[in-house]
């Protein structure tokens, strides 16, 4: 298989199913700052459907990078206990309720 193309890119960045992983942040911003620098090549060659189609992608960089940056630093894990069952009317309990 070849290296994945510019487009292929830009679909996945265009994509709002797809949540940005943040150890990919140095790659998003990568893509970013290409895209801008395809936007204005494209502007200086006049290829006005070409810098629509990059400006849409780069929006799409944009708000990657932003939910980026809305991710809280430190998340905590919520543990929710590991149920079991006890005594005869099958009472479905955690490790968590019986510490309380």
């Amino acid at each position: 298989m070849g290296q994945t193309g510019p487009k292929f890119r830009e679909a996945c960045v265009r994509c709002p199913m797809l949540w940005p992983d943040p150890a990919q942040r140095d790659r998003l911003v990568e893509i970013h700052d290409n895209l801008l620098a395809r936007i204005a090549e494209a502007e200086r060659e006049g290829w006005l459907g070409e810098m629509e189609g990059l400006q849409v992608s780069l929006a799409g960089a944009e708000e990657k990078l932003a939910q980026l940056d809305r991710r809280p630093v430190n998340r905590s894990t919520v543990h929710l206990g590991i149920p079991t069952i006890t005594g005869a009317d099958r009472t479905v309990l955690t490790r968590q309720d019986k510490m309380v």
